[in-house]
């Protein structure tokens, strides 16, 4: 068997493409007011978590990973491992992936994706198809590494708070200020969130993020993947719009945020990711 791809569950892929490549997912976690914990993706979890108040989240954990990486290196043959999580900035998963990898004596190569959502599934995607085409374990993470480094990714949210209150944007920017009311355009700026734009109206928000996509894209073939919070209706508009201005779309994604990510961004975010160098996926 090919090198074998493991990621988390922040990069948000549907289990039917998770069996298609064959890639391992470890979860992230929850924990409620009340101490109770849940694993992202478990049947157990509260349809309203992401309203609920205080509730927390917490990066794949060390005994998740553990098995992972060892049935992936087994599933291999010895071909090797290649392991995609979100930004090292965003959550303590990272880490807790390279403990694990180095442990396994090079077994395991750990890609910081520098991003979260749709954006780590694409990179992880990027690694999967590599690993499919025959790519050794070294160039499959390579290949990842060229996934992340030239996605673009950016996500409107109805206000800043949620992301303020869990310190998943960064404080550097001058553009906050205290105006939680406005509708920020956000994106990835060296590993974390930041605020690319604001605008008054979550109209003139996504119009902006669809223009600054389309600029992006130019007349380069893009993967578009569209994410949401609890917003699907949105998500598929944007997709329309998307489609009709984008130049050469070669193929498109759909995905909810989760449970873990729509406890930072709040209900109606909604976001749209370019991956690029992607065999078309369905």
């Amino acid at each position: 068997m090919p090198v074998v791809v493991v990621t988390d569950s922040s990069s948000r892929l549907p289990a039917s493409l998770l069996d298609e490549h064959s890639i391992l997912q470890v979860p992230l976690y929850l924990r409620t007011e009340d101490g109770a914990e849940y694993a992202e993706g478990g049947p157990d979890v509260p349809e309203n978590i992401i309203s609920m108040p205080k509730v927390t989240t917490s990066g794949a954990n060390l005994a998740d990973l553990t098995e992972a990486y060892k049935r992936a290196w087994e599933a291999s043959d010895g071909d090797g491992v290649v392991a995609v999580h979100m930004s090292r900035r965003l959550s303590g998963t990272w880490g807790a992936a390279r403990m694990v990898a180095d442990d396994m004596d090079g077994k395991v190569r750990v890609v910081d994706s520098r991003s979260v959502g749709i954006s780590v599934g694409l990179t992880t995607l990027a690694a999967a198809q590599a690993a499919e085409g025959g790519a050794s374990r070294d160039a499959a993470y390579e290949a990842a590494v060229r996934a992340a480094a030239t996605a673009e990714s950016m996500l409107c949210v109805q206000a800043l708070d949620h992301l303020r209150a869990s310190g998943r944007i960064s404080t550097a920017s001058h553009l906050l200020g205290s105006a939680l009311s406005i509708k920020p355009i956000l994106h990835m700026s060296d590993g974390l969130l930041a605020l690319r734009e604001r605008h008054r109206t979550s109209t003139k928000a996504i119009a902006k993020m669809l223009d600054a996509a389309v600029e992006l894209a130019g007349d380069d073939a893009v993967t578009v993947g569209i994410q949401h919070c609890q917003n699907p209706e949105l998500a598929a508009e944007v997709l329309e719009r998307a489609s009709e201005r984008i130049e050469k779309i070669t193929s498109s994604i759909v995905v909810d945020l989760g449970a873990v990510l729509g406890t930072h961004v709040g209900p109606g975010a909604v976001g749209i990711t370019l991956g690029y160098g992607l065999t078309p996926i369905n």
